[in-house]
């Protein structure tokens, strides 16, 4: 039977462990037997969980070696950093073949071992710059739910867990075994878009006291219009050359760029609180078309105006 570790360290997120925990424990091969052992192992007996209570772990560090999965949790921010032997124990798992998972920001222990030294990773969005930033050799991907690199897999935020336990499930026993494990966790086997759709696109950023500040704000309030270069420019009172270079010195990014930004910002705020068709939304918006705003809002957010609207519409709109 295939043997599923989950490595519980100190400041450890509930659901981070919980989630990989009751996927594979659910899971059943056609003829109804289990088809994961699932172990909790921690370095320590006793292990301080995010939320004020302890754990009580009777596997130790030694049961990596007999694992044929080891799954990761995120811990809470400020958690302390994963000790020698936690690290040493995954290098050696990772060097004896076993595949490794971190759900979160358990991304950051895997790295810290460098076993995601030149791979593709995702965590958490809100802590991918700062996985980019202190693993450099890191290729970081924050708009996707997980990734797979063969014996090294990352996910996003503890529901893309489920999303990456499914694909490795799916994997191991084949897609019915998968389907049937998903509908156990009231999930789909596949969910459209990834982890950029659940990113809170901000509006772009004014500079406050800037001379520029009143110039986008103008901007923001004439978003349906055709708004060009050369006139925001004329509406300045330079050169387009010299406005483009003082406008990326002030917001760090191009005039283009900040406009989309604000645009795409424009059509999920509509789509989450209006009944506006999304050919309506693109115009209030001020893409050029419907078909502009679809491949636009895809790239940016990761996924179709329609989905986004199925997940976000306020309760207040949907009455």
């Amino acid at each position: 039977m295939h043997t599923v570790a989950i490595l519980v360290l100190d400041d450890v997120v509930p659901f981070d462990m919980a989630a990989p925990m009751q996927v594979f424990d659910w899971t059943r091969l056609p003829d109804g037997r289990p088809a994961y052992r699932v172990r909790l192992c921690a370095e320590t007996p006793q292990v301080r969980a995010d939320c004020g209570f302890a754990l009580r772990v009777d596997r130790g560090l030694e049961a990596l070696a007999e694992a044929d999965t080891i799954i990761v949790p995120g811990r809470a921010e400020g958690a302390p950093p994963p000790s020698e032997p936690v690290l040493a124990a995954l290098r050696r798992a990772a060097e004896a073949g076993t595949r490794i998972a971190s759900v979160c920001v358990g991304a950051f222990v895997l790295a810290e071992a460098g076993l995601l030294d030149g791979l593709r990773a995702t965590t958490h969005w809100v802590a991918a710059d700062l996985l980019a930033r202190d693993y450099p050799r890191v290729e970081v991907q924050p708009d996707v739910l997980y990734v797979d690199n063969g014996q090294i897999l990352t996910s996003a935020g503890a529901a893309a867990a489920l999303d990456m336990c499914l694909h490795m499930i799916r994997r191991d026993l084949g897609s019915a075994v998968a389907a049937d494990a998903a509908r156990m966790s009231v999930m789909p086997l596949e969910r459209e878009g990834g982890q950029a759709q659940f990113i809170v696109h901000e509006h772009p950023p004014v500079p406050r006291g800037s001379t520029l500040e009143p110039l986008l704000d103008w901007v923001e309030d004439h978003l349906s219009e055709e708004i060009t270069l050369a006139a925001l420019a004329s509406r300045s009172g330079m050169s387009e050359r010299t406005f483009s270079r003082r406008f990326r010195e002030q917001t760090g990014t191009t005039p283009l760029q900040w406009l989309l930004r604000a645009r795409v910002r424009r059509a999920q705020y509509l789509l989450e609180n209006s009944d506006h068709s999304v050919e309506r939304i693109a115009g209030q918006a001020g893409f050029g078309s419907p078909t502009a705003f679809r491949e636009r809002f895809r790239k940016v957010v990761g996924t179709t105006p329609y989905a986004y609207r199925t997940a976000f519409r306020t309760k207040t709109a949907q009455a």
